[in-house]
């Protein structure tokens, strides 16, 4: 592992010679400091880059981190790879292979909506909910409509429109629910919630961290203030009794597979190692 001083961290030459003598760098900066550290990597440089911001997620030259989605030997391979975002990992992980396999339509309007835990607000939010305000309970946010997750969600899931992104943020400190309502009668075909359900447990069969959750498992979603650490993810599909309506539901750790999981998942892969190793699993 190379480490920089404090003193050092803002010397460019310094940065530039660390990044370049790595094998792997991991970048956690805002979007902006993101791109300026991608442009000290030498065009020579053999240093491979797990890029954690938003900077990079639908730049084609970069390889998108969701190795159940992209490939695994993809990621493995790269030597380029963007983090996905928290949210759109829940909501990619619900539609993408739905609407690869034809079960929902690529044209139609989708609305997501979300919770997540404070955490994944960084450092203002998380004293916001912590100390500055601390009967603070609940925050929705990007009320113009308008969010960086948006045109991640709309590449990755093969999307002809922007989908709907209603984002809320609540007092506990980590967890996440992602939720995709459907009016399954109103679509091509009238899909139905077990033929939705059948599809996404084959699609994860082989995957270790993404779980399918049988029909009827979730009586009610909570998030607790002490919610456990968590690298998996699972999903729900519950549908109406007339199947004419359904909720997709993915439950994650917005700093577990929605972050820090996840690079670890790429590191693995790029690395040779098993996909799960140092994963908080089960």
């Amino acid at each position: 592992m190379l480490t920089l001083d404090e003193v050092r961290r803002k010397d460019v030459a310094a940065r530039r010679e660390a990044l370049n003598a790595a094998d792997i760098a991991i970048l956690c900066l805002p979007d902006e400091a993101a791109v300026e550290a991608v442009a000290l990597f030498d065009p020579a440089s053999k240093t491979r880059v797990i890029d954690a911001s938003s900077a990079h997620r639908i730049d084609p030259a970069w390889t998108y981190g969701f190795p159940e989605l992209i490939g695994r030997d993809a990621v493995a391979g790269s030597a380029r790879v963007s983090n996905p975002g928290c949210y759109p990992t829940g909501f990619l992980a619900l539609l993408a292979p739905l609407v690869r396999e034809g079960l929902l339509p690529a044209d139609w309007p989708y609305t997501v909506n979300a919770v997540s835990g404070y955490s994944g607000g960084g450092k203002a939010l998380i004293a916001r909910f912590e100390a500055q305000e601390p009967d603070l309970a609940y925050r929705a946010y990007a009320l113009g409509l308008e969010h960086k997750h948006r045109a991640e969600m709309k590449r990755h899931a093969g999307l002809v429109h922007d989908v709907l992104f209603v984002p809320a943020v609540v007092a506990a400190y980590r967890g996440m629910v992602v939720d995709v309502p459907l009016q399954l009668g109103a679509m091509p075909g009238s899909p139905t919630p077990s033929r939705l359900r059948g599809a996404l447990r084959d699609f994860y069969t082989d995957s270790a961290v993404i779980t399918v959750a049988e029909e009827g498992d979730l009586p009610e979603i909570l998030i607790r203030h002490d919610q456990p650490a968590s690298d998996g993810m699972t999903l729900h599909v519950r549908g109406s009794a007339d199947g004419r309506a359904a909720r997709l539901i993915a439950l994650l750790d917005n700093l577990g597979k929605g972050a820090s999981g996840a690079a670890i998942q790429s590191l693995n892969l790029m690395c040779g190692l098993p996909e799960t190793t140092g994963l908080r699993l089960g």
